[in-house]
């Protein structure tokens, strides 16, 4: 009987997702990895629990190669945590390629038998163009924080200049009738 890439990977969900989840939280130091697998409660570790509830519907989506609109929100979700912490930029997305490593272990040499190997090679490509999506989202994310950045430095500069009384008004033009 042969059995589908996708209800393999359905079989294996909730192996597949911890494995996942682990090589995440293990991309954090120590001591947060800690407090990441410790603390389950929403509001004490929205970090965590962030990541535990979005690669669930991430994974659902990707292995029934749903809707990208669900699986951009999710990276989103992802990402926007990722981006404000002091990760390089591959690290930041790098979870994304990361679960066909983890698949590939899972599912050991399952995938390639059976006819499967079109459906794997299918599979990698969709969690390559995830992860290009990633970047993207990534991109997105670091401009809007530079942006900010760039506003709360002149909102202070130009606070300074007033303070110093070192700005001037410049009248509106009134235009001749």
């Amino acid at each position: 009987m042969l059995m589908s890439l996708e209800n393999l990977l359905s079989d294996k969900r909730s192996k597949i997702i911890k494995k996942w989840r682990d090589v995440i939280v293990e991309t954090y130091p120590g001591d947060t990895q800690r407090f990441l697998r410790k603390e389950k409660d929403q509001f004490a570790n929205p970090v965590g629990y962030v990541i535990a509830k979005e690669i669930e519907t991430l994974y659902d989506e990707l292995i029934k190669e749903g809707g990208i609109d669900k699986i951009s929100a999710c990276l989103d979700n992802i990402i926007r945590v990722r981006a404000v912490q002091d990760f390089r930029p591959s690290s930041a997305i790098g979870f994304v390629l990361q679960l066909k490593m983890v698949i590939r272990e899972e599912l050991g040499d399952k995938a390639p038998m059976n006819g499967l190997s079109g459906e794997f090679r299918a599979l990698e490509d969709r969690i390559d163009n995830v992860a290009l999506l990633a970047f993207d989202i990534y991109s997105k994310c670091r401009q809007e924080i530079y942006e900010i950045r760039v506003k709360e430095v002149k909102n202070h500069l130009g606070k300074l200049l007033k303070q110093a009384n070192l700005t001037i008004e410049i009248p509106e033009e009134k235009p001749d009738l």
